[in-house]
């Protein structure tokens, strides 16, 4: 317990979460703090998202930054896999944290547009690296937390659930779920896969079927999130996390996580490109183009 508290105390003291500078490509940032140096900071910043790198904690933070919402854009899906494989194959990286810089929002989930009006090759290659997103970040070797700072529909909820662990400001305004339902798509096996391992299959078979989108208590109440906190602690408990996390031997919890996904991960991989294909039959269909140009005029409407 003093080894997980000295590391928590550290990750906190270090700014895990977005305090330091960053220079506009991979680099080195030293941040001090009244009273003491702190160690090196490795930062690398894309258009939407800023990774943060500690060295003295081991600990990476990923910060969305892609106003209005955080969307799934086939950009930012591209920016994250390739950050996350930077930090995988990085040998002082342990763990990631996963935040927004967008007030109230985490992540919108998948971006509409890119599934709307497009060519068949341009909606295989946005399925495939939506894919690549979940293949990577629900096998990913690191530990893996949930910030969420906001809501977080869609495709931004099937990132915290692939996540080990989520916490969730307290706010009822902000809700979490799965809601491709009201869209008129139909979130694919993957997707449910994860949602179940996650909250049991009533639940998740009522809250796919529904579209449900649940306000954060209500999440917490059935799993969806492990935690809430204050929005001002939501920092210091990611922290506190990942230091329980980290103080165990990486390969034994490791081997455990890989024990609990790998049958979900294979699934995919087997049926990856027949995946693709039911992907973009699905979306190309006529009465699903216009239930998304629907969607996306009432969000012009909102927004006028």
């Amino acid at each position: 317990m003093a080894a997980v508290l000295g590391l928590a105390r550290q990750i906190v003291r270090s700014g895990v979460l977005p305090l330091c500078h960053w220079p506009p490509v991979w680099g080195r940032a030293t941040r001090q703090s009244p009273g003491f140096l702190l160690a090196p900071c490795r930062t690398f910043s894309n258009k939407k998202i800023l990774v943060e790198l500690d060295e003295s904690s081991g600990v990476a933070t990923m910060t969305f930054k892609s106003p209005p919402v955080n969307s799934l854009s086939l950009d930012f899906l591209t920016e994250f896999c390739i950050s996350l494989e930077k930090l995988e194959n990085d040998r002082a990286c342990r763990g990631v944290i996963f935040t927004s810089a967008v007030p109230k929002i985490f992540s919108s989930g998948l971006d509409i547009t890119e599934m709307c009006g497009k060519s068949p090759e341009h909606y295989a290659e946005f399925w495939r690296a939506t894919q690549e997103l979940w293949l990577r970040l629900y096998g990913s070797n690191m530990v893996t937390v949930a910030a969420l700072n906001g809501s977080s529909p869609a495709g931004g909820c099937l990132i915290a659930l692939s996540c080990d662990y989520r916490i969730m400001v307290e706010n009822p305004k902000f809700s979490i779920g799965l809601n491709e339902v009201q869209l008129g798509i139909v979130a694919p096996f993957w997707f449910k896969d994860t949602f179940v391992n996650t909250v049991g299959h009533r639940f998740a078979e009522r809250s796919l079927q529904l579209g449900s989108l649940h306000p954060a208590p209500e999440a917490h109440k059935f799993g969806l999130v492990d935690e809430l906190v204050p929005e001002e602690k939501l920092q210091e408990k990611a922290a506190a996390v990942m230091a329980q996390w980290l103080a165990l031997p990486d390969h034994a919890r490791q081997l455990t996580k890989s024990m609990m996904r790998k049958a979900v991960l294979d699934r995919l991989v087997a049926h990856r490109e027949e995946d693709i294909q039911n992907f973009i039959s699905f979306i190309s269909k006529e009465s699903i183009q216009k239930s998304l140009r629907m969607y996306m005029e009432m969000l012009k409407k909102r927004k006028s």
